[in-house]
C-alpha cells in the first residue's frame, strides 16, 4: 500500500479539467487507487466521484494505491499534481 497526503493549492482546487486530468492519470495504472477527502473516500478512476467531493483550494487530500504497480502509480500521480501546480505534498501527521 501507498498512501500520501496533500495540501490543494490551485485557486481551482480539484475541478473540472484538474479533476479530469488526476482521474486519466489514475486510469492508466491497474492498481486500485482512492482520493480521501473530508472522510469521504472515492474511487479515483471514477470522474463522478472525484467530483462530487467539491475539493477546493487550501483542503487537504489523501491518495492510497493497492496493486501490483502502486509504487509506480503514486509517482505518476504525484508527478502530475506537483506539475500542474495542484498540491503539494505534506506528511501524513501535518494538520489538516
Amino acid at each position: 500500500m501507498e498512501k500520501s497526503r496533500f495540501k490543494v493549492f490551485a485557486e481551482t482546487g480539484i475541478m473540472s479539467r484538474p479533476a479530469t486530468r488526476l482521474v486519466m492519470a489514475a486510469q492508466e495504472y491497474t492498481s486500485d487507487v482512492t482520493l480521501t477527502y473530508n472522510d469521504r473516500t472515492v474511487n479515483l478512476k471514477s470522474i463522478m466521484g472525484v467530483m462530487s467531493l467539491g475539493i477546493p483550494q487550501d483542503s487537504y487530500i489523501e491518495i492510497e494505491i493497492n496493486g501490483d504497480d502502486e509504487k509506480e502509480a503514486m509517482a505518476g500521480i504525484e508527478d502530475y499534481l506537483q506539475k500542474e501546480e495542484i498540491v503539494e505534498k505534506v506528511t501524513m501527521d501535518a494538520d489538516a
